[in-house]
């Protein structure tokens, strides 16, 4: 049995007996969980454990994958996102993503902040709110000079950031951050996870991460994830972050954390 956290602040998010199927493979199987609000969650596991597969069912972005299924609910706001009557482009503005490696678009830095609120209609001041989303990235000071400028001179670290702010710039309420630092070098890994700790305040988090430091660094809560012997992922435990770490409940994730198996 899954170990729940006993959450004194508010949920988020509520996923109830969530399966995953690729066609007829089941991908992931039977999660159910409840995500705070204003804390980071880190998503643990070894590879092929299904934390990807399942971190995409919270905004819907499985929708894009063909031959993908989701049976189960995921409730935000007190709706279930997958009723037929939610907008899927709707959630996902409000549940953001941020993926594994930058994705900039070919355009110029302002204008990869800019497009995303211009496509939902924004009617307020552009530039202050190009400024203000950037400076909720810690890229501002690096780049204000330079807003005409390619996206694609910044350096990798200054892309994450960038495609952080333009996940922030349409004030989504949650933000889902997919490996966010996997590409990148220990200095930009650095920023980005202060980035983290200092979004939290404002939105709530979702990581995930092969990085077991990383999680105890930035994470309020962690899940742990494992393949099943039907190569399905689960959800092995959950629960505060110092005692998945220090003290889990169960024996597979202490020979997880500890390093004994992969």
């Amino acid at each position: 049995m899954t170990t729940a956290p006993n959450f004194k602040s508010e949920i988020v998010l509520s996923v109830e007996n969530l399966n995953v199927y690729y066609g007829d493979f089941l991908a992931v199987e039977n999660v159910t969980m409840e995500i705070p609000k204003n804390k980071v969650t880190a998503f643990i596991g070894p590879s092929g454990c299904g934390k990807s597969t399942f971190i995409r069912c919270l905004n819907r972005m499985n929708d894009l994958i063909v031959g993908a299924r989701i049976q189960g609910k995921v409730i935000f706001e007190n709706q279930d996102i997958y009723s037929e009557d939610i907008d899927a482009t709707e959630i996902r503005s409000r549940i953001g993503m941020v993926f594994q490696k930058p994705n900039p678009f070919p355009k110029s830095i302002y204008q990869n902040i800019a497009f995303g609120l211009k496509i939902n209609g924004f009617k307020g001041d552009m530039d202050q709110a190009v400024e203000k989303s950037l400076k909720q990235a810690a890229l501002w000071d690096e780049v204000k000079d330079r807003l005409d400028s390619s996206a694609f001179t910044l350096s990798g670290g200054q892309q994450q950031r960038l495609c952080i702010a333009r996940a922030l710039a349409v004030e989504p309420d949650v933000l889902l951050m997919d490996e966010p630092a996997s590409s990148l070098d220990p200095i930009a890994t650095v920023a980005i996870e202060d980035l983290v700790r200092d979004l939290k305040e404002t939105y709530s988090i979702v990581i995930v991460t092969h990085n077991m430091q990383q999680a105890a660094r930035v994470s309020d809560e962690t899940a742990f994830f494992m393949v099943g012997e039907n190569r399905s992922g689960y959800l092995v435990e959950y629960n505060d972050t110092q005692k998945i770490f220090t003290n889990p409940d169960n024996e597979k994730t202490e020979e997880y954390i500890t390093g004994r198996f992969s």
